[in-house]
């Protein structure tokens, strides 16, 4: 680290002592070991690393706006952004919103465009969705293996989602206090902002000598600096070309709305694609498996679902915390909270005379925010729905053709008593063998097994 960098890093109060060689390495790569850094330098070090829209945003905040720009960025100017940035206080971060879009911070009076907001946001969005790729940390690299993608259309629907409120309802103008009020309930978004400024701040652009281009380049950036929104991927080794009907962003956009503890491991339980049209094999693979992720594609390409906090069983009643919301993420992204109005939040059951048969979430008999038939293929969403907060229907029509459905364990499975003693004696099953879900598996002719594998059923 160049003595230069380090003495202005060293003299910025801005910077905690852990900050300090992040800082000032990445100074003095870009500037070349000189006390300011050039447009053009600092463009051919970080642009691989960002869209190139957050780029001009930067080099607005940096040098200046067009018509005022200065050839030169120093050391102090460059550390605020960084501290704005990654830990800045919702006062900062707007006024690095605004001299982005070339705005006066100082200004209370302030308007901008709702367009405008919304391109910021999804250069944001964007270039995080880049940053993890490049990264290709652990929980990135679970789902990539397996097929999961990064889709733009996808990107921009989940920059629409974190954006779409930052209004009041009739107006296309954006206010600092609606900004203030927009940025103190989207954690995802500032989360997403100090990833990709952490990751612009510790990349390293260093020749790899291995390489037979002598220009060949890599980028070092430390991962326990960086940790991905996306959950680890688990269950899916035995699949090597598992045939995905969503992509990353999407799966992102529902972990953000999950509980904390439950954000860090996905383990998948069903997909139709791979177990086959059944409902009954649905039940047996789901049960007894703690929360859940359901995502529902109709026959006209909507894609939603919801999560349900408790572990799926059959009974009469509804169960389920206040935990619990429905999404959709086509043909736009948006989650619905509880209201608190009922509980309904789920239920299941099979072979009854006088109750629906079948997995509902929402709403109420007859009239569901998201039902799936136990006669498997068909579903209905009601137009409205009294358990979720801002609900519509979310498919194309009220009763649709399922296309696909997969379910998604989240966090550890619960173990329980009777598991626990069989793990003991080396004896494990996947499912705790309660009477419901020894019905389920008798009912579709299969017998569990330790490793997993089953014998499909017949019907």
């Amino acid at each position: 680290m160049g003595n230069s960098s380090t003495k202005l890093a060293e003299k910025c109060s801005l910077l905690a002592k852990s900050e300090v060689p992040v800082v000032a390495s990445s100074f003095k790569l870009v500037s070349k070991n000189s006390e300011r850094i050039k447009e053009d330098d600092l463009m051919k070090f970080w642009g691989s690393q960002m869209d190139p829209r957050l780029a001009q945003y930067i080099t607005n905040f940096l040098f200046g706006p067009l018509g005022s720009r200065s050839p030169v960025v120093e050391f102090q100017r460059f550390a605020e952004l960084y501290v704005y940035c990654v830990r800045g206080t919702i006062d900062e971060r707007i006024n690095v919103l605004l001299c982005s879009l070339g705005q006066q911070p100082e200004s209370e009076s302030t308007e901008i465009a709702y367009p405008l907001i919304k391109e910021y946001v999804e250069a944001v969005v964007s270039s995080y969705m880049r940053a993890i790729r490049l990264e290709g940390g652990p929980q990135y690299k679970s789902w990539e293996s397996r097929g999961f993608r990064i889709v733009k259309d996808c990107i921009q629907k989940l920059a629409e989602s974190l954006a779409y409120d930052v209004v009041q309802q009739g107006t296309q103008k954006v206010t600092r206090a609606d900004a203030e009020r927009w940025l103190h309930k989207n954690p995802t978004f500032l989360k997403m902002l100090e990833h990709v400024f952490s990751h612009l701040y510790h990349y390293r652009n260093v020749k790899n000598a291995s390489e037979t281009d002598g220009n060949a380049r890599k980028s070092i950036i430390p991962q326990e600096a960086l940790q991905s929104m996306l959950p680890y991927c688990e269950g899916l080794q035995y699949v090597p070309d598992y045939p995905a009907f969503t992509d990353l962003s999407q799966m992102l956009f529902i972990n953000s709305n999950l509980p904390g503890t439950q954000q860090n491991k996905w383990r998948f339980l069903f997909s139709s694609q791979i177990h086959g049209e059944s409902f009954s094999t649905l039940l047996g693979r789901i049960m007894d498996q703690g929360s859940t992720v359901v995502i529902v594609e109709d026959a006209n390409g909507y894609i939603f679902g919801g999560y349900a906090t408790e572990s799926w069983a059959l009974s009469p009643n509804y169960v389920g915390n206040e935990n619990s919301f429905l999404f959709t993420l086509r043909p736009k992204m948006r989650s619905f909270p509880s209201t608190g109005y009922n509980d309904h939040y789920q239920y299941l059951n099979l072979h009854q005379q006088t109750m629906p048969n079948g997995m509902g979430m929402g709403g109420q008999h007859g009239y569901w925010g998201m039902w799936l038939d136990s006669e498997y293929g068909i579903g209905e969403c009601s137009e409205s729905c009294t358990t979720y907060k801002g609900y519509f229907q979310l498919s194309a029509t009220k009763k649709f053709n399922i296309r696909n459905v997969e379910v998604w364990g989240v966090g550890d499975k619960p173990v329980k008593e009777d598991e626990a003693e069989d793990e003991k004696s080396g004896a494990r099953s996947v499912l705790d063998g309660n009477a419901d879900s020894k019905a389920i598996l008798k009912m579709s002719g299969r017998e569990q097994y330790s490793d997993g594998y089953r014998e499909e059923p017949k019907d």
